[in-house]
């Protein structure tokens, strides 16, 4: 599981994150996935509440954002949220799309004390 060594990441960027602000405490961690990142959120989150336990995350709420996978179609140029994983415009049913969002995971935002 890819998740562990993600999670570890996390945590040393919010590690980081509190020593430039001169925080002791992360009270909420905030990401955005996107749904062809690869990623489990049930793991991730499963991850997260394990590793967190005596980092300055420790006791954070972790708030998960799934993004949809947004899409523009080479054709007709129209952009569109797929709701599936089939990638044919819904407008001009073409093959040619190129992915604008929903690949990626971001550090969105944190809370600190």
């Amino acid at each position: 599981m890819h998740e562990f060594s993600i999670v570890t990441a996390l945590l040393e960027m919010c590690e980081k994150n509190a020593k430039e602000h001169n925080a002791t405490k992360i009270t909420k961690v905030e990401i955005k996935i996107g749904k062809l990142s690869g990623v489990e959120p049930h793991l991730l989150e499963s991850a997260f509440d394990t590793f967190k336990e005596e980092t300055v995350c420790d006791g954070a709420e972790f708030v998960m954002h799934v993004q949809d996978i947004v899409v523009r179609c080479q054709s007709c140029q129209s952009e569109t949220t797929l709701s599936k994983n089939e990638f044919t415009c819904p407008t001009c049913n073409s093959t040619e799309l190129s992915i604008i969002d929903g690949e990626e995971m971001y550090l969105m935002h944190l809370e600190m004390e």
